[in-house]
C-alpha cells in the first residue's frame, strides 16, 4: 500500500529485523550517527532501468526501539519509494499517517 501510494507498482524490497546493537552500528556506519533507531532504508536500484521488477532495497528494523512494527515498515518503503522527511514539507509523513489510518 505504501509503495502504491508513492507511485510504484511493482518491486522487491527486504525487510530485517535487528537488535539495537546491529541497528546503531548500521545508523553509524551509513548516517555518522552512533545511536540507535527504529528503521534504516537502504535503497538498492532508485529508479534506474531495471529487466524486470525494481530491487527497491532493504528496510531494516529494530523491534527494541519501536512500539509499532507497521509504522516502521510503512516509513521504510517510503523512505525506498524516494521520499524524505528530512528534506520535503511533511509530505511523506502526512502520507505515512494516512495509509496507517487505512488498516
Amino acid at each position: 500500500m505504501a509503495l502504491a501510494s508513492a507511485g510504484i507498482e511493482e518491486g522487491h524490497l527486504a525487510v530485517e529485523l535487528v537488535d539495537a546493537e546491529r541497528i546503531r552500528e548500521l545508523n553509524r556506519e551509513h548516517r555518522d550517527r552512533d545511536v540507535a533507531t527504529d528503521v534504516l532504508s537502504f535503497p538498492v536500484d532508485e529508479g534506474g532501468a531495471a529487466a524486470g521488477p525494481r530491487e527497491l532495497g532493504d528496510v531494516v528494523i529494530c523491534a527494541d526501539e519501536t512500539d509499532d512494527l507497521r509504522a516502521c515498515v510503512v516509513h521504510g518503503a517510503l523512505h525506498l519509494a524516494g521520499m524524505d522527511h528530512e528534506t520535503d514539507d511533511g509530505e511523506m509523513l502526512a502520507l505515512q499517517r494516512e495509509i496507517l489510518s487505512w488498516a
